[in-house]
């Protein structure tokens, strides 16, 4: 009783199959950023093992890359907690944003809030689960294949940095490749383009009045006062 019939495919396979089709460009980006990562752990004397944990437990995409050389430096553990809540500081605008999308999704969100990156909010804020599919789990199959991406990829980007040799000066910037692939298949939507042009042009701003090292919490700032005063003017 209560067992699914056999003739039926349950819920999370179809959910499953509906959700891989949005994650193909994140696959794409995240296997070869993953690999990236997991061999510059692996020249800095960190082996698959190392990588792998970090991007399972930590899962902090461009702090990740940060905390290599933080490891290879004398720890010092402000600098890293300081550093941590400016690289990472976007997800609370993320989190406070993905509030009414997880409503009622009960335990998943745990889950969901855990795994959240920004090629997972881009994909979950903008695409909505066809008729058929449950919500949950839905949007718990799009964060776990981006995840299980970013994991898999560091995991042989770690066993092939042990056969490959090469200068990694640079392999760094693989990181903006799926920002740019997100970046663009947003801008195809023509109501998706104000937006974007609010988020180029406070960045800019920003990085012409704080630089380069000290943008990202502006520019978040100036980016949701910028929507939150357009929403409220929309709404009266």
């Amino acid at each position: 009783m209560g067992s699914t019939p056999s003739h039926e495919t349950p819920q999370w396979r179809t959910a499953l199959r509906a959700a891989f089709p949005h994650t193909i460009p994140v696959l794409t980006g995240y296997m070869f950023l993953g690999i990236a990562y997991g061999v510059l752990m692996n020249a800095k004397g960190y082996g698959p093992l190392w990588s792998v944990l970090m991007s399972a437990i930590a899962f902090g995409g461009s702090m990740q890359f940060v905390a290599i050389s933080l490891l290879t430096v004398a720890f010092d553990p402000v600098q890293a907690f300081l550093l941590s809540c400016m690289v990472n500081a976007r997800h609370l605008f993320y989190g406070l944003s993905m509030l009414e999308k997880y409503r009622g999704l009960g335990k998943a969100r745990i889950p969901l809030i855990y795994i959240l990156s920004d090629e997972t909010f881009s994909l979950v804020s903008t695409v909505e689960p066809p008729e058929n599919v449950d919500r949950r789990q839905f949007y718990l199959s799009i964060s776990l294949l981006d995840y299980f991406y970013w994991v898999g990829g560091t995991a042989l980007g770690g066993f092939l940095g042990d056969f490959i040799s090469f200068d990694t000066t640079g392999l760094d910037f693989a990181l903006t490749a799926p920002f740019v692939v997100l970046f663009l298949e947003q801008w195809k939507k023509k109501e998706n383009r104000p937006a974007g042009a609010i988020g180029i042009g406070a960045t800019v701003l920003c990085l012409l009045l704080f630089g380069a090292d000290n943008l990202v919490i502006p520019a978040m700032a100036v980016i949701v006062a910028i929507l939150l005063g357009g929403r409220k003017k929309l709404c009266t």
